[in-house]
């Protein structure tokens, strides 16, 4: 079974920067497709940033694009979110997730088998 484990969340101005880490477990990190998602209340989950198993292959949402950057250390079995020029519209709950490599669209949380317990971001005006 897998597990994953997110920490790095917290509270910060506009403008500052927070890096997220998700610690998978149970399987095979390298053979998982991993992504984080966000959630904001009153909001569906919606997807942020995504990495396949080799690092060369990243995907972002537009709102992140050029502020965030994901990578992944498969010796460590981590993933990383650096968010850099945070706005008060990213605060949300962070979620890491994961996935059997699968060919095809990596936003869709629907696709994704498992699942962090989630970090709380916040940014203040």
């Amino acid at each position: 079974q897998v597990q994953l484990v997110e920490s790095g969340g917290g509270l910060v101005q506009a403008g500052g920067s927070l890096k997220l880490s998700c610690t998978f477990s149970g399987r095979t990190f390298s053979s998982y497709d991993m992504g984080w998602f966000h959630q904001a209340p009153g909001k569906e989950r919606e997807f942020v940033a995504a990495i396949g198993w080799t690092s060369s292959n990243t995907y972002y949402a537009d709102p992140v694009k050029g502020r965030f950057t994901i990578s992944r250390d498969n010796a460590k079995n981590t993933v990383y979110l650096q968010m850099n020029s945070l706005k008060p519209e990213d605060t949300a709950v962070y979620y890491c997730a994961a996935r059997p490599r699968t060919i095809g669209r990596k936003s869709i949380p629907s696709t994704y088998d498992y699942w962090g317990q989630g970090t709380q971001v916040t940014v203040s005006s």
